[in-house]
């Protein structure tokens, strides 16, 4: 009964919460210059550098993946996606890992601030470009999409929370933490990630907002790069192409 009376508790809370403590006018007119010059640029710059100094650039990135230079954009927005060589569906960066261990290099830490750099770099190929999951394409991206939205679904913890409990249809636009709770397809947040987060002054990935997210609501954390974490982001990239957003990176965020 516990379980039941917790999440009822954060409803209430969040259904009686103001819309005008969303965001001071400080942080609004931050928000507003940022997003013409958005701190985050200068990260998906660096990721690009290291990308051609320590991998060989956007060739061998295509290369690897076994398609054009020209076919990498759209490529690029089918991700996550099942990769035969890596024998799972797996997210940008976990290509990337591939590639350095491939090459002998360095392998970056998937939570390394340089993995992230180069990740916003390779996603930001495909800016404009439309998602292109496709989750009948296989029997692995659909296991993969079905596991995601398990994840989004099944309440954990001693709360009894889930993704599912801040992101459901009759909670959206409701506030939480000064917050006002978004439609995750509506506001492309699959497809914003990496973004600045204004709140952290740093950049930051979908999987790594995904980790956030499950320590504020006291779950047990999933690691990135898990495949609870890949499925994740499978089904909340879908949302945003089920709502036509535009891959956008770097993304903003408060």
């Amino acid at each position: 009964m516990r379980k039941l009376l917790l999440p009822l508790a954060l409803m209430v809370t969040v259904a009686t919460a103001g819309e005008q403590f969303a965001m001071s006018d400080a942080d609004r007119a931050m928000y507003t210059e940022m997003l013409e010059n958005n701190p985050a640029d200068i990260f998906v710059e660096e990721g690009g550098e290291l990308l051609e100094e320590t991998l060989g650039g956007e060739e061998a990135l295509a290369k690897f993946l076994g398609v054009s230079e020209k076919e990498l954009p759209k490529y690029i927005a089918g991700f996550p996606r099942y990769i035969k060589k890596m024998g799972n569906v797996v997210g940008i960066d976990q290509v990337l890992q591939a590639m350095q261990t491939e090459q002998g290099k360095e392998r970056y830490k998937l939570k390394n601030a340089k993995m992230f750099s180069m990740l916003a770099y390779v996603k930001s190929l495909a800016n404009e470009e439309q998602f292109t999951i496709n989750i009948k394409a296989d029997e692995h991206i659909k296991a993969s999409y079905d596991l995601g939205e398990k994840t989004f679904k099944t309440a954990r913890g001693g709360r009894g929370l889930s993704c599912l409990s801040c992101h459901s249809a009759d909670i959206i636009g409701m506030v939480l933490r000064t917050q006002p709770l978004p439609d995750l397809g509506k506001v492309g947040a699959g497809a914003t990630w990496p973004a600045y987060r204004m709140t952290k002054s740093s950049l930051r990935t979908l999987q790594r907002r995904f980790q956030g997210c499950m320590k504020n609501a006291l779950l047990k954390v999933i690691p990135i790069g898990s495949k609870e974490m890949v499925g994740l982001e499978v089904y909340i990239s879908t949302l945003a192409q089920k709502e036509k957003q535009p891959i956008a990176i770097p993304g903003l965020k408060r």
